[in-house]
């Protein structure tokens, strides 16, 4: 596993004092892989990411080997971690004698007292199985692996091992975030008394004073130098001292907002002149207030923050920063192209990995569908949509977005482009991607935006095969009080509405026709166009419709869905 950095509260771990994080995100070393003990199991770290609170995990014991000493599940704490949504159970079965003569391909063998002992693996559910009605195994272990692994183990049998070693995906909560938001708001550092199981404020070397009933502990032990002299300190001395400079703190940070909000709505106010907003935004409050709170800030990129530059409630990155982070949009990091620009992948100076979306061109149309975008997706905020993370100003001499990178392709590439050869998608997890695709068009039709070029292009995937709708350049914000919008229809030939072709007449019913072409595809593993296949057959929809007016909708679906999946 890669080395663990700008690890931040609650984890803590390495040479940090035992106080600078709760027990249960204490993170270990051992040869130089970061690891999480969880009750009776400790873990390697595979990565960690605390904007999305998501850990990669593998067990100790299953890292490059799958016989256990010890059988016990994978158990977390529930309170704090919950198991990704998209990761698939595992069950190895130990112990087992069998009857059969032929060896089944999920077998694999462990050395008991110096004798080989037969053992098998399931995917999924436990039963039914064929084996089970010839085996009996003595122990079960359940252990939870990505939908990648699944995909890996499900093309070759043989590599348990692999699919072990890339671990699992689990959420996480901090339960003490009340708590160290309140010590953040005073100037503190969060941090934990494990001897009475609460959470601290620490000010320099001292206990500050918050409105939460902190462990009244020792101080001393919280010096720089690590000395046990105690430090005597008067609570009544204390208490006053700290009121004191609540107070005086609470006056300079509202003295300071204030300052700033005057600093913004200047800036908005000179911005709204010098750039006039899309059409789609009429009669909605565009102002960046309304969106800073749901925005994440990253205050270690370079920006234009500075000189008060945002738009919608983004941060405005510098031109030169982006030009940096793609290496001069080298080509050959170039992902792919947007319905406006092209998509290259960089790595800002704190770290973070990003797609940045350089416009083809720059002209007052490039501008409008530029604006459109940020300012729908300011709007936003749905685990299934991709997440914006800034833009260049309206003074950079090329207009770029910048998003959160999803690094494992297109649906389109795995169903029947570039990434297809590693072996069929199984249908458990096409009808996953099914699903959380329909869910981000609901919350999208819900929040009164219509995508309009839904397809399996604009669907990224990450490595746990989890869904992100992208692309909002063509979207419209679209009025409540109105049955449909008329406007010159725009988006990819096989997924556009035939009745929006024809009657220039947008609701949002025509995204529901391009998700149905996307449900084709995931169905048939063909592209929604296709000039090679019969002439009858070039659009897939035509094709569906026809399959399924003729009672023969099997033919469509792809061959390697019928082959049996355990």
């Amino acid at each position: 596993a890669a080395p663990l950095v700008n690890v931040s509260y609650p984890f803590t771990g390495g040479d940090r004092p035992a106080h600078c994080g709760p027990p249960e995100f204490r993170l270990g070393c051992v040869a130089d892989s970061p690891q999480l003990t969880a009750g009776s199991l400790t873990y390697r770290v595979l990565a960690l990411d605390q904007v999305r609170r998501s850990l990669t995990l593998s067990r100790t014991d299953l890292y490059n080997n799958t016989c256990l000493q010890q059988y016990d599940n994978t158990t977390l704490n529930s309170t704090i971690f919950t198991l990704a949504s998209d990761n698939e159970d595992l069950t190895l079965f130990y112990e087992c004698s069998t009857l059969m003569t032929v060896k089944p391909e999920n077998l694999f063998t462990c050395e008991v007292s110096g004798t080989a002992t037969n053992n098998y693996y399931l995917i999924g559910a436990v039963p039914v199985d064929p084996i089970l009605s010839v085996s009996k195994c003595n122990v079960s272990v359940t252990v939870p692996i990505l939908q990648s692994a699944v995909i890996m183990l499900t093309a070759n049998r043989s590599r348990l091992g692999d699919a072990l070693m890339e671990g699992f995906e689990v959420n996480y909560t901090n339960p003490y975030e009340d708590q160290c938001g309140k010590c953040v708001g005073i100037g503190g550092e969060c941090g934990f008394d494990s001897d009475h199981g609460k959470p601290v404020c620490i000010c320099g070397d001292q206990i500050c004073s918050t409105a939460e009933n902190y462990a009244a502990i020792d101080s001393s032990q919280f010096n720089a130098a690590g000395s046990q002299d105690k430090v005597s300190l008067k609570v009544g001395l204390f208490l006053a001292g700290a009121a004191i400079a609540g107070l005086l703190l609470g006056f300079w940070i509202f003295s300071y907002i204030q300052k700033r909000k005057r600093k913004r709505a200047a800036a908005a106010e000179a911005q709204s002149k010098s750039i006039t907003p899309p059409p789609s935004s009429k009669g909605l409050p565009i102002s960046s207030s309304n969106f800073s709170r749901t925005t994440p800030s990253y205050p270690t990129s370079k920006s234009d923050l500075d000189r008060g530059s945002t738009y919608f409630g983004v941060q405005v990155f510098n031109y030169t920063e982006l030009e940096e982070a793609t290496q001069n949009f080298d080509p050959s990091r170039e992902l792919g192209e947007g319905g406006f620009g092209t998509v290259y992948y960089g790595r800002l100076q704190d770290g973070r990995e990003v797609a940045v979306k350089r416009l083809f061109e720059n002209n007052l149309k490039r501008v409008e569908q530029f604006m459109n975008e940020v300012e729908i997706l300011t709007r936003l905020r749905h685990p299934n949509l991709v997440t914006l993370f800034g833009c260049t100003s309206r003074r950079s001499r090329e207009l770029l977005l910048v998003y959160e990178y999803i690094p494992n392709g297109t649906m389109a590439d795995h169903l029947f482009g570039k990434s297809s050869s590693t072996g069929p998608i199984p249908w458990r997890i096409r009808l996953n991607m099914a699903i959380e695709s329909a869910d981000a068009l609901a919350y999208l039709h819900k929040s009164d935006v219509i995508h309009r070029d839904v397809k399996t292009n604009n669907i990224l995937l990450d490595h746990s095969f989890r869904v992100k709708v992208a692309d909002f350049g063509l979207s419209r914000l679209f009025p409540t009080d109105v049955t449909h919008v008329s406007t010159a229809p725009q988006g990819t030939p096989g997924y556009v509405d035939p009745e929006y072709y024809q009657c220039y007449q947008l609701t949002d019913k025509s995204d529901v026709y391009s998700f149905g072409v996307v449900l084709c595809e995931l169905i048939s593993s063909k592209p929604a166009v296709d000039t090679n296949r019969h002439r009858h057959d070039i659009n897939l929809a035509s094709m569906a419709v026809n399959k399924i007016q003729n009672h023969s909708l099997h033919e469509l679906v792809d061959p390697a869905l019928g082959r049996r999946e355990t």
